[in-house]
């Protein structure tokens, strides 16, 4: 018996990313994944589309409409946790010297409690954001941004950190922002999922333990519900 996933995610590009790559991960187990974009105050379409989380009453409503029609389906986002908004539950009260890691799941479990941690709620915030996974592999990018010479430059930047997810989550060093600055041509919905289908899910799970985690709890979800 097939499976479902919703998942509620930030914009274009995590919405192809779930289309194009998590997606056919999971076919073999027959888990299927529906994504749906967050609503915004912004237009939905055209060249002025620009998705992004405003504000936590949006993205409750949003939740909510998931969960309340999910029946036996797994709810799950996919939204950055770099930037998300301050009104979010557990923003206010992450442990100031915790890793960024540890900050990130204290804000997930705080989202699980405020909807009154359903068994088939999973939030997942990626960390910082989705072009950390970009520094999986230090070859990929530079190739799809036909600039292999800039290799050097972009492996030195995941070169200062113990896993991509732990790039600086300030504003002037975030994973986009540095990939901005090395490649003025980058644009994420086009670039991004791009890159991330040649570097591959396995070498993503190896290298970013968060996203790892999610996955896993993708996997246990799964075979769950064949049980």
């Amino acid at each position: 018996m097939s499976k479902r996933v919703l998942i509620l995610v930030e914009g274009q590009t995590e919405e192809r990313f779930v289309k194009d790559v998590l997606s056919p991960e999971f076919w073999s187990k027959e888990l299927y994944f529906y994504p749906t974009i967050l609503v915004t105050k912004r237009v939905k379409d055209g060249p002025n589309f620009k998705g992004g989380v405003t504000n936590f009453a949006k993205f409750e409503n949003d939740a909510l409409r998931l969960l309340n029609s999910a029946g036996d389906a797994l709810v799950t986002t996919l939204l950055d946790y770099y930037r998300l908004p301050v009104d979010f539950p557990g923003m206010d009260d992450r442990p100031a010297n915790g890793s960024p890691r540890a900050r990130t799941q204290h804000v997930e479990e705080a989202l699980a409690l405020h909807f009154g941690s359903p068994a088939n709620f999973v939030p997942f915030l990626a960390l910082h954001e989705f072009e950390a996974w970009l520094f999986a592999s230090v070859d990929e990018l530079p190739k799809v941004m036909t600039e292999p010479h800039k290799q050097t430059k972009f492996a030195a930047i995941r070169a200062g950190v113990r896993t991509p997810e732990e790039i600086n989550e300030r504003p002037e060093f975030a994973p986009s922002k540095q990939i901005e600055a090395l490649f003025p041509a980058y644009r994420k919905p086009l670039h991004g999922p791009n890159t991330i289908a040649r570097i591959g899910l396995r070498q993503i799970r190896s290298e970013c333990p968060h996203f790892n985690e999610w996955m896993e709890k993708l996997e246990a979800f799964a075979l769950e519900r064949r049980e």
